[in-house]
């Protein structure tokens, strides 16, 4: 076993192993995602008891072991208690985690997406923000990190940043007038320009917007249509999302 060494990172998921062990996933800014066993964890007088729990985020005293590290200690800055006591919020934050745990590998440089995943659980706690805008906000943010966003910059046909009104799936992205495609969908200029901007700007100023109705409708079917096409995992979270996010 190697020296210990101190991560900051935020647990994606924890599940029972053993007896009163814990196996945590946690996404840190050092070395990505990787896997921790905690010994005793499940035990009510644990101090990893809480610290193991999903959205923790703080530093991580681990030693490295050949197939997967072991925890020490834990420094939680953040437990998130806004949306463990929230039910809705809980669900919501279950998938913005599930979601990072499918696009991040260990010894990545998976720090833009630990630092979306933080911003998006505090965005989830304010209760000025929409929660449904939170989640395509954080959905399309992840794509771009991923590399699968759609072009809304420009034409996808012909290269012109004038008149994009349609958004096409066979085309990968935005359409202008003159190139409209049989399966374009219309979309509002504000639309247009919130995918722009979510796509382009630095995490710490995501989620500093609001946006109409209409506009939110538009980003939904955007998002429902992109998520079916390129994300190839079916997330367990979202199913349960779905079935309750009416009481959300």
């Amino acid at each position: 076993m190697r020296d210990a060494v101190t991560l900051t990172g935020i647990v994606l998921s924890s599940a029972p192993s053993g007896e009163y062990d814990k196996r945590v996933v946690i996404l840190t800014k050092e070395r990505g995602k990787i896997t921790a066993f905690a010994r005793g964890a499940r035990r009510p007088n644990s101090a990893l008891l809480a610290a193991t729990g999903s959205f923790s985020f703080g530093t991580f005293l681990l030693y490295e072991g050949r197939d997967a590290y072991s925890l020490i200690q834990a420094n939680i800055s953040n437990y998130f208690p806004k949306l463990m006591s929230d039910f809705g919020g809980a669900y919501y934050g279950m998938y913005f985690c599930e979601l990072a745990d499918y696009y991040t590998r260990e010894n990545n440089d998976e720090i833009q997406i630990m630092k979306l995943l933080y911003q998006s659980l505090r965005a989830l706690t304010k209760k000025s923000l929409d929660r449904e805008l939170v989640r395509y906000i954080y959905e399309l943010k992840i794509f771009t990190y991923a590399g699968e966003y759609p072009e809304v910059f420009v034409c996808t046909r012909c290269g012109s940043q004038e008149k994009l009104k349609y958004f096409s799936m066979f085309q990968t992205g935005m359409v202008c007038e003159e190139c409209r495609t049989k399966d374009g969908l219309v979309l509002h200029p504000s639309t247009v320009y919130a995918m722009q901007y979510i796509i382009s700007t630095e995490v710490e100023h995501l989620y500093t917007f609001t946006v109409s109705e209409e506009v939110l409708a538009e980003l939904r079917m955007v998002m429902d249509r992109w998520r079916e096409r390129y994300l190839e995992k079916s997330m367990k979270s979202l199913e349960i999302l779905e079935s309750v996010k009416d009481i959300c």
